[in-house]
């Protein structure tokens, strides 16, 4: 076994092979950039060299300064993770030539199956399933036009180089295919340096299957099952999962028998996962074949109990492997969430800056591999994963509830994360039900919102959430403002009902709470009885303090998490996908409320109307000014209490009618919007 090797790599790939180094009592040398001066990797690591600019051309991409960063620290081996030069044949060929282990494929190997065209060719040799198509590099337009009539559309245009969807696209008819094929060209040769392009038939509905092989130096090859990756936003996946709702033990039998074939075909050494399209008739096709470690790795760690880094250092040190296809034992499911720096709302755009509040979620089966902490810099630089969440259970729905709920408690401020549209797809009916395609995400949703209402046990389960957090706010602030008035439950007997009426979006909720006088709990929570309509829910809370950000509630005997955030006279509430702002009323207020709705209504949206009479205190706005639902604009006096008049829309202010000092009566109108 090594002593120390390099990690040609960053952030959470290269913690991730850290944590077994040091299991194995293997030194590590972690390379940085600029940019990650201050990076995980590099404060977990024994040693760091520094290797240039924060662009990856003049780091992680230049081959002689890492070869050289190995040598200088007496490194014996070097591991390049995923992306970067992982996938590059002469990187290999570079570390074999300065006298260090590669620990990853030959590079002949990296060579033929990196290229998409060759890697076909190859598993058509070796009696591995392909999709119809040219085998050929696209010459023009005419040859691509006449290829799609012969195997029909729709066909998919694809790099011949790379990966990760880049380069790729669909065509429907002859009409698309000039300006799809230049545009693949362009868009492959700007990521790859490398224009030539293939074509292939289109699988409708697809579903994304891959197998993990490990094979060693002594002619063992085997496979360690499949993953299903199907869950996919612009052919780069969110969600995947071990094993595949879809595969049945005798397909499983047959897909990894291809892969196997394929690695032997090729002489592959070492870790690669073999992906295959799957269709609605369990028939197989062979897409390619990665040369590398997968993000995706850990649900097959957690379903085989192997760890697949140590497994790539013992080949690369030329042992054999320790146990032959026989032996492998998958137990459970294990469901992995990719969490990213990024909006889904807005066709997941990157989201860069610092992550200023930042807490992982803990417990029984479940796993976090990180490359952040709170402080971290997301910048422009390099990929937008700042981890992965990894739950494993007893079967599906196990492992599928374990995430939702650790997703609930995974908090993150200061970048627009995909948390919540991940955890609003894991809810989701059909991906409960198992029904995946590569097409879930277009189908299901528009833009980060599902086609679908919320599930109403959930939207049960938020609204009294608001309810109990906004009586708690509200009777810690007049407790400090009146220190004579008793604490909860301290004077009161028996039983203390608070009435709410919860509004969210187009929802009202009519919710009623009921805390019994001295049934404190020893952590100093409480025991509610809340009703949510007709439903009824026996609620123990924590001690709430009233500018808490996460909060865990048990209801009916269940453990939930909530993520917190007010805004204004709001409360947003995150939770199993849901994101919604909620607004808590009493009885008399939603009174009011229901008026002031209706005039909105009744007048278009574009107003705020008075909600009683009284003297204009302060106007919190001025003209021109871009102003959100919920935020307060106008200071009302009435009966000696001032009270503040929300915004009824987000919108831009067009007219202010009043000025502070004026007297106002109910249904005024108070400030006009633009429409």
């Amino acid at each position: 076994m090594f002593d120390k090797i390099l990690i040609a790599n960053r952030s959470e790939i290269a913690v991730r092979i850290i944590k077994t180094c040091n299991r194995l009592d293997i030194g590590t040398v972690a390379v940085y950039s600029d940019e990650d001066r201050r990076s995980l990797h590099m404060q977990t690591a024994d040693e760091t060299v520094h290797i240039g600019g924060s662009n990856a051309q003049e780091s992680y991409l230049n081959v002689e300064k890492i070869i050289s960063a190995a040598l200088s620290t007496g490194c014996q081996a070097v591991h390049p993770g995923y992306g970067f030069l992982s996938e590059n044949a002469q990187f290999a060929k570079s570390v074999e030539s300065a006298g260090l282990t590669f620990i990853g494929p030959p590079a002949k190997a990296i060579a033929i199956l990196g290229d998409k065209i060759a890697g076909k060719k190859l598993a058509i040799q070796a009696g591995v399933p392909v999709i119809p198509g040219h085998t050929d590099v696209l010459k023009d337009e005419d040859e691509a036009l006449a290829v799609a009539n012969g195997i029909g559309y729709p066909v998919l245009l694809k790099p011949a180089a790379g990966g990760g969807g880049k380069g790729m696209r669909i065509v429907h008819d002859p009409a698309e295919m000039k300006a799809a094929l230049a545009a693949s060209r362009q868009e492959t040769l700007k990521a790859f340096g490398d224009s030539r392009i293939f074509i292939e038939r289109y699988i409708m509905q697809p579903r994304h299957v891959e197998i993990q092989i490990l094979a060693d130096t002594h002619g063992n090859v085997i496979h360690l099952g499949e993953r299903e990756c199907s869950i996919q936003r612009r052919y780069q996946k969110i969600i995947e999962e071990s094993p595949s709702p879809a595969v049945s033990e005798e397909l499983r039998q047959r897909m990894g028998q291809a892969a196997c074939d394929l690695a032997r075909k090729a002489d592959y050494v070492n870790a690669g996962t073999v992906e295959f399209i799957l269709d609605a008739q369990d028939d197989f096709y062979f897409i390619e074949m990665n040369t590398r470690l997968q993000v995706e790795h850990p649900v097959t760690e957690m379903v085989t109990g192997l760890d697949l880094v140590e497994l790539q250092l013992r080949i690369a040190a030329g042992e054999q492997l320790p146990f032959n296809q026989d032996n492998v034992v998958c137990n459970g499911w294990a469901i992995e969430a990719r969490v990213c720096a990024e909006d889904p709302a807005l066709n997941f755009m990157p989201s860069t800056g610092m992550l200023t509040r930042y807490t992982e979620p803990r417990g029984h089966s479940i796993r976090v591999d990180s490359g952040v902490r709170i402080g971290s810099k997301v910048g422009v630089y390099y990929d937008s994963m700042l981890a992965k969440i990894i739950c494993h259970g007893k079967d599906r729905e196990d492992a599928r509830t374990r995430l939702a709920g650790a997703l609930n408690g995974y908090h993150i401020e200061g970048v627009v994360s995909n948390i919540d549209f991940t955890n609003s797809i894991l809810c989701h009916p059909e991906f409960i039900k198992g029904k995946l395609t590569t097409n879930f995400i277009d189908q299901h949703f528009d833009n980060d919102r599902p086609k679908i209402p919320p599930d109403r046990k959930n939207m049960d389960l938020a609204a009294l959430t608001a309810s109990i957090i906004h009586h708690v706010r509200t009777v810690v602030i007049r407790n400090s403002l009146s220190p004579m008035v008793s604490r909860i439950g301290r004077k009161k007997a028996d039983v203390n009902k608070h009435q709410y009426t919860i509004r969210s979006e187009n929802e009202v909720f009519d919710v009623s709470l009921e805390s019994t006088a001295g049934a404190r709990l020893t952590t100093g929570g409480r025991l509610w009885t809340v009703h949510v309509g007709s439903n009824k829910y026996a609620v123990e809370t924590p001690q709430l303090e009233f500018y808490r950000r996460r909060l865990r509630l048990t209801v009916d005997g269940r453990i939930y998490r909530f993520r917190l955030k007010f805004e204004h006279s709001f409360i947003f509430i995150a939770f199993s996908g849901i994101t919604r702002l909620f607004e808590v009323y009493s009885p008399k207020e939603w009174k009011l409320m229901e008026y002031m709705l209706a005039r909105t209504k009744q007048l278009a949206n574009n107003v705020l109307i008075c909600p009683m009479p009284g003297l204009v205190v302060g106007v919190l706005a001025k003209k021109g000014e871009r102003v959100f639902r919920g935020q307060p604009l106008v200071i009302l006096e009435s009966m000696k209490m001032e009270s503040d008049v929300a915004s009824p829309v987000d919108g831009i202010i067009d007219e202010i009618r009043v000025n502070a000092g004026q007297a106002v009566e109910n249904g005024d109108v108070l400030i006009s919007f633009k429409p």
